[in-house]
């Protein structure tokens, strides 16, 4: 059986660019708390917004789905999930909110995941939620044929639940008696559990929340306001090439944890520049809200949709975006681009 020990094998991870990702990151949560303290009125649409875009994320990674208007209303709690789908999403909804507002009160046990693996099927009507997995599992991925290959073999089911507690002593020994940065801690903890794969179910999405629960716990809150699990499915691609990577040769404990940290971290900080970006704007009490739109498509790198500016901009309604809209595209400063669902805006720097 595989031994879980992070208190050596961390020393390897401080390269030139995660040492420069951890310093960014630390600099960044002084600034945060600090602005935090001063404005918890202003951030209170900043958490709405990112409980959806959380909640819609890590369900879409795993192709569950449904329309806009539902999410919406599931995550806000004013219906009752339908579809196994629905029911799937509400579920991750009570989670997430669970680890939001108590995760200093749920400490990194196996007993506390199998209850929060057991919330997220709470409306399923199965019989394996709470429960590690009775029979071994593999993760596999679907070629355009149809045929699949095996990416990865997991921890087999009898030797899971061993493994989950060998797992929380090794990170609970690495935060609490070696000092190790929890920013290096949570994502070779985060790969070790994605490896063992403990459940029939739920492992992606439990992984997610697992990673919430550890940076909120180390004080890393920006998920509250900044979903990290929208910032993964935009990046899907090169978050399944770091896992991948990282789980080469992990039986034979000579996987190499760096790009999947690196990748995480870079995660991360783009969640804190994406928050400076956004409260920035929102402190600003002199911007009516065309003002802020504009604002907020200058400030975009690159393109940006109607969808993406109304979430940014959860107070201002779409008649009020689309006639600012179209007031920008008639003084030039901004371009569009694409047609349909693909139409989007770029501010255009010529005009400066």
């Amino acid at each position: 059986m595989r031994i879980y020990n992070y208190e050596e094998k961390w020393i390897k991870l401080l390269t030139p660019e995660i040492v420069s990702l951890l310093s960014r990151i630390h600099e960044f949560k002084g600034e945060q708390n600090l602005f935090i303290e001063a404005k918890k009125d202003t951030l209170t649409q900043l958490m709405e917004v990112a409980k959806i875009q959380s909640t819609e994320a890590s369900n879409k990674i795993e192709g569950i789905y449904t329309s806009d208007e539902r999410l919406k209303k599931i995550v806000m709690d004013k219906t009752m999930p339908k579809t196994r789908s629905e029911k799937e999403i509400a579920g991750y909804r009570d989670v997430l909110a669970t680890i939001h507002e108590n995760h200093d009160y749920i400490p990194v046990r196996p007993s506390m995941f199998l209850q929060l693996h057991r919330d997220l099927y709470k409306f399923s009507g199965t019989n394996f939620g709470g429960n590690y997995k009775t029979s071994n599992n593999v993760i596999a991925e679907e070629s355009a044929d149809g045929h699949q290959k095996v990416r990865f073999q997991p921890v087999e089911a009898w030797e899971t639940p061993q493994a989950i507690d060998m797992l929380c002593e090794a990170y609970d020994k690495a935060v609490n008696l070696s000092g190790i940065d929890p920013l290096l801690a949570m994502p070779m903890f985060i790969l070790d559990f994605l490896c063992i794969h403990p459940f029939n179910d739920g492992n992606g999405r439990m992984s997610r929340l697992l990673t919430l629960l550890l940076l909120y716990r180390s004080g890393y809150i920006v998920g509250k306001y900044i979903s990290i699990e929208k910032l993964i499915e935009s990046s899907k691609e090169t978050y399944y090439e770091a896992l991948q990577a990282s789980s080469a040769g992990w039986h034979e404990e000579e996987n190499d944890y760096a790009p999947f940290v690196e990748y995480m971290l870079g995660v991360i900080a783009a969640e804190y520049r994406e928050f400076e970006s956004r409260v920035d704007i929102l402190s600003r009490k002199n911007l009516t809200k065309p003002d802020r739109v504009r604002e907020t498509i200058k400030l975009n790198y690159g393109k940006i949709s109607k969808k993406e500016i109304l979430e940014k901009c959860p107070d201002i309604s779409q008649v009020t975006v689309q006639r600012t809209l179209a007031d920008l595209l008639a003084k030039e400063e901004i371009m569009m681009t694409g047609a349909g669902r693909s139409t989007a805006y770029i501010w255009n720097k010529e005009r400066e």
